[in-house]
């Protein structure tokens, strides 16, 4: 009786201290909460949640797979699978796709994600002003899409596309609840995904919760926070401090060391699509001179660049082609590493004296990181360059990728199969090569052995034309804490996916 009646006192004085916590239980080993979280540092935030009409990458690595769901997504090895498309079928001629959905997927508020909604969703892409120019120009090539019965649709081409499905995998092919406020997207997404925004602090966090209601393998998680860290090292601070369980991509990959206790953490190194690339703004009328472009190339060391901002680690490049594409193909050494050359070609194209060039970079630690390595570098071949450092991705979004005020600027691209924007003259680079363009529409078109040739030839002119100087693939790098499983170790598509991740037991 005694014990029993010592029980009976230890119980009480858990719940007093309940109340006077406000419900926090966790003050009383027999309070144990089963809640799985999850916490995840990433350094580039969304500053809004419809990625249709926001191209900022940090839209779709939050919301595609998670919140929002496709028609087919990629796997970690960049292969397409079904999602809400259970299967499908693309008829002789390269131009007629029929989808079957699966017939119990439905939207967070309960909708069902039937054939009208994907086409609704498919429409709104080519009639929503406000969608983003290359969401609207990869969707240009449908000319149809109709409702067949409610769990089929079929989407026809205007010509074969190799390049759509895949487009489709992303941000261009979420599918969105046609009943929710279509006006509140950039706020409050509505998708059919294993989890719902809960709440969204601009530049700080994103918290996620566990859709109830899911229609397929419920979410690993109750709770997932997305934290958002400008400076990379508080993230790592974050990380060795237990605030974090997942550093999405190490963005000072020479603290790496600091996670070298594997009974603590683990590190998973692959690949991402990530190529850094310092762009050319070809409107400039000295960059639109292939002497001016191919003197910065020569007048920059690439592998001293990456060694001294990345620790080393990322695969150099000098096409807009990761290894992970089928065509891929080493060009590194198309330029390589020559100051005296650079200065003869500045001289050669009227810039003996000297040219000053405006390097205007987002706040990221890659892009600020190399910035007075470039500055060093090419003062020494008679480059002047002025920095200027942006807010990202508000306004470098605004002045250098919509306005294209900007002469020079780096940014990491890693969206799957980015080598297709360069046949798109409206895009920010402004870069303009009818040969170019046409071994894209060539290859677009062409049987996959056919496409592969074409494509290691569209990869080949953007080196020769010194189109952009492209000087390292960024790695991915991520650190986690031991216990937990799942974590993909590519990163080549545009979401970080959690519905692979889990936690053991």
């Amino acid at each position: 009786m005694r014990s029993l009646s010592k029980i009976s006192v230890f119980r009480k004085m858990c719940a007093a201290l309940v109340v006077l916590a406000f419900g926090l239980t966790t003050g009383c080993s027999g309070n144990t909460s089963n809640e799985q979280t999850l916490s995840v540092g990433f350094t580039a935030s969304p500053d809004a949640m419809d990625p249709t009409t926001n191209s900022a990458v940090a839209i779709a690595e939050a919301l595609v797979y998670n919140v929002y769901e496709t028609l087919v997504k990629l796997d970690a090895n960049g292969n397409i699978r079904p999602l809400l498309a259970k299967e499908w079928s693309v008829s002789a001629d390269q131009l007629t796709y029929i989808f079957q959905l699966e017939p119990n997927a439905k939207f967070a508020s309960g909708a069902a994600v039937d054939a009208a909604a994907v086409v609704a969703s498919i429409k709104r892409i080519s009639e929503n002003p406000n969608t983003t120019p290359v969401n609207k120009s990869q969707m240009s090539v449908v000319a149809t899409a109709d409702v067949v019965d409610a769990t089929t649709v079929k989407v026809v081409l205007q010509e074969p596309s190799n390049i759509w499905l895949y487009n489709m995998a992303g941000s261009m092919g979420i599918i969105i609840d046609p009943t929710a406020d279509q006006e509140a997207l950039a706020t409050t997404p509505a998708g059919s995904g294993p989890y719902l925004m809960k709440e969204w602090r601009k530049g700080e966090s994103i918290t996620f919760t566990k859709n109830p209601n899911y229609w397929a393998s419920p979410a690993n998680f109750d709770t997932v926070t997305f934290k958002y860290y400008a400076d990379p090292n508080a993230m790592v601070t974050a990380m060795l401090s237990g605030d974090l369980d997942i550093v999405s991509n190490l963005s000072a990959p020479q603290t790496l060391g600091q996670f070298s206790d594997t009974t603590k953490y683990q590190s998973v190194i692959g690949d991402t699509n990530g190529e850094i690339v310092m762009g050319f703004n070809h409107d400039n009328a000295a960059l639109s001179d292939l002497r001016v472009r191919q003197a910065i190339i020569y007048g920059l060391d690439r592998e001293a660049l990456r060694d001294s901002v990345w620790a080393g680690i990322g695969t150099l490049i000098g096409s807009m082609v990761p290894p992970t594409d089928p065509w891929y193909q080493d060009l590194y050494d198309t330029y390589e590493y020559n100051p005296e050359r650079a200065k003869a070609l500045l001289a050669e194209a009227g810039y003996a004296s000297g040219l000053t060039l405006r390097l205007r970079i987002p706040v990221l630690p890659y892009a600020t990181g190399s910035a007075q390595f470039i500055v060093s570098q090419l003062g020494d071949v008679g480059i002047t360059v002025v920095v200027d450092e942006l807010e990202f991705p508000a306004r470098w979004v605004s002045e250098v990728m919509t306005d294209g005020n900007y002469d020079l600027t780096i940014v990491s691209h890693i969206e799957p199969r980015d080598i297709y924007k360069w046949a798109d003259p409206t895009y920010y680079w402004h870069y303009n090569n009818p040969e170019f363009q046409t071994l894209i529409s060539e290859a677009t078109k062409a049987s996959a052995e056919a496409e592969v040739v074409l494509m290691q030839q569209a990869a080949q002119v953007l080196a020769d034309d010194a189109a952009a100087d492209f000087l390292w693939l960024l790695p991915s790098v991520k650190v986690a804490k031991v216990g937990l499983a799942g974590i993909p170790k590519n990163s080549i598509g545009w979401s970080f996916d959690l519905t692979a991740i889990t936690r053991n037991a």
